[in-house]
């Protein structure tokens, strides 16, 4: 590793943990200082561009494929790398915390890949930080096996073959407030990924895989350019061949939904395809066109993954994916196991619809959030792809689509109903309280809920509120409501917090871009003066 990267130390603010040690060696918290030294600045320029295009579409510039770019998406002749090990055939994952139970359920799944999401489903404090990436390690040195105070025990499978992780990072806009690097907080992406990637790259190949990602949040090809230079340095300074690395960008913003080709040309030599994210991309839909009446959105149950508007993101990313030789991955069925058997049986029967279209539309697999769904996710994809490993084949030269068509959203329009009222403040509320005692992922009326889905619940109320199709008052009623139903539920739920962070985020003249800075650093960041100098 280059001595001038390292002429500061990367300082731990939090109190030592059990085990903590074994990821936070002085050697791993040199790797995060270089790549922090190497990429902070970058990082904040970046954001000063996502600040200028927001300027450029709230006065009415029109968003449209990059002019500057047309030569990429005329070039027939680019791919990006082939398939990795482990990578081939994806025609389900699974999604989940790297919690001790969530690591073994989702590796003995049956699903071909896990995503192991430090981002949507984690909520961050610091012990979900390093105990997620200590289940990581010892799932890959297969140490991983448990038993629970009330005797079930958890082991890894050895019948059938376990699930390729895949770590989802938390997103650039994030810090993590427990390291500091030169005087400023390190970026959390490069927490997750640069701890992950120390500990466990090498292991991996080993084990005949490697080390994979889901990137998130993505808005542009630039943050996928960031992305791809992190990746080159750290198989440099690990001694990694290059290329090793593999890279799923969740197509889950707005304007990221106009540089897909550019996005995988970024990454091409890292590049493991595009993923399908819905709620954050119709959270990012409102956060970008949420003071424009032509983009009121009704209630988040009605937008369903037919919509014109939501087709033709996609088809379009299907087709893009498939021409440059890159996996189209589909997106979350959130539904989680029923005790009524009638509502169990209807809530497949949705899962089923969604994932036909999803796989008929040539999309290489999709998500699920929980084990129960596997078997069906994979019954429908092996109805069509049978004993292929993907689609790659099917090329989707049919679709067409537009700058309009991504964008018009008036077909799907309608006045928000007392239910979605209620509904949206409900998961945000529940949601919140849930985060706060940190859990990322929490089951709520059949549906496993996370950090994505809690957005579009509290930016929906905000642009209802904005547009006055809803009344303040109306959603202040519910929301003593709702506070009152969870004071009944759970004495110790922190109502004062909870109520401040929904009115914080979701009543407030001014939209936050996201919920978790805020709450993050009032709520859940525990330093102390012990680990300073």
């Amino acid at each position: 590793m280059s001595p001038q990267l390292l002429t500061r130390r990367v300082r731990v603010l939090a109190a030592p943990g059990d085990r903590h040690d074994e990821i936070l060696t002085p050697a791993a918290l040199d790797f995060i200082g270089a790549l922090t030294a190497a990429f902070h600045e970058r990082r904040q320029d970046l954001f000063k561009e996502r600040r200028r295009q927001a300027i450029r579409l709230a006065a009415g510039s029109p968003l449209d494929f990059p002019l500057v770019t047309e030569r990429i998406r005329r070039d027939p002749d680019w791919r990006v790398a082939p398939p990795a090990p482990g990578l081939t055939d994806r025609r389900v994952e699974i999604t989940g915390p790297p919690e001790r139970r969530t690591t073994v359920d989702a590796l003995n799944s049956g699903a071909q890949v896990w995503l192991a999401d430090f981002e949507d489903a984690t909520a961050p404090t610091w012990a979900n930080v390093i105990d997620g990436q200590l289940n990581l390690l010892d799932a890959i040195e297969r140490r991983i096996d448990f038993t629970t105070p009330e005797g079930k025990q958890y082991q890894l499978a050895t019948d059938h073959p376990l699930a390729t992780i895949v770590v989802r990072p938390r997103g650039w806009h994030l810090d993590e407030e427990h390291l500091e690097f030169g005087g400023h907080q390190v970026p959390a992406a490069l927490v997750d990924f640069g701890l992950y990637f120390f500990h466990c790259a090498q292991r991996q190949i080993d084990a005949g895989h490697g080390p994979y990602f889901y990137l998130p949040k993505l808005e542009n090809r630039y943050e996928a350019r960031l992305w791809n230079d992190v990746f080159v340095l750290a198989q440099e300074l690990l001694g990694i061949p290059r290329g090793t690395v593999r890279a799923t960008v969740l197509i889950e913003t707005i304007t990221a939904a106009f540089e897909m080709e550019e996005i995988l040309y970024e990454l091409r030599e890292h590049s493991a395809g595009l993923n399908a994210g819905r709620w954050d991309y119709l959270f990012s839909l409102i956060k970008t066109f949420g003071h424009r009446t032509d983009f009121l959105l009704p209630d988040r149950a009605q937008v369903t993954m037919t919509a014109p508007f939501m087709r033709a993101y996609t088809e379009l990313l299907v087709r893009t994916c498939h021409q440059r030789g890159a996996h189209a991955i589909g997106s979350m069925a959130a539904q989680v196991p029923a005790e009524d058997p009638q509502a169990h049986k209807a809530a497949l029967a949705t899962v089923r619809l969604d994932k036909e279209r999803e796989a008929e539309d040539g999309f290489d697999g999709s998500w699920v959030a929980h084990p129960a769904l596997v078997p069906l996710c994979r019954e429908v994809f092996d109805g069509v792809l049978g004993k292929r490993p993907h689609q790659l084949d099917h090329g989707r030269d049919d679709v067409e689509v537009s700058p309009a068509q991504l964008l018009t959203v008036r077909r799907v329009s309608a006045p928000p109903t007392d239910e979605g009222v209620r509904t949206n403040v409900a998961v945000a509320v529940r949601y919140f309280a849930a985060w706060l005692r940190g859990q990322g992922a929490v089951a709520l009326d059949g549906l496993m809920e996370d950090a994505a889905t809690a957005e579009i619940a509290r930016v929906q109320i905000w642009q209802w509120l904005r547009h006055r199709v809803v009344e303040r008052e109306t959603v202040l009623r519910v929301l003593d409501e709702e506070l009152a139903l969870l004071r009944a539920e759970s004495a110790s739920a922190p109502l004062g917090e909870i109520r401040g962070l929904f009115e914080r985020t979701a009543l407030a003249a001014e939209l936050p871009l996201f919920f978790t800075p805020d709450a993050y650093t009032r709520h859940l960041v525990r330093t102390t003066e012990d680990h300073r100098g």
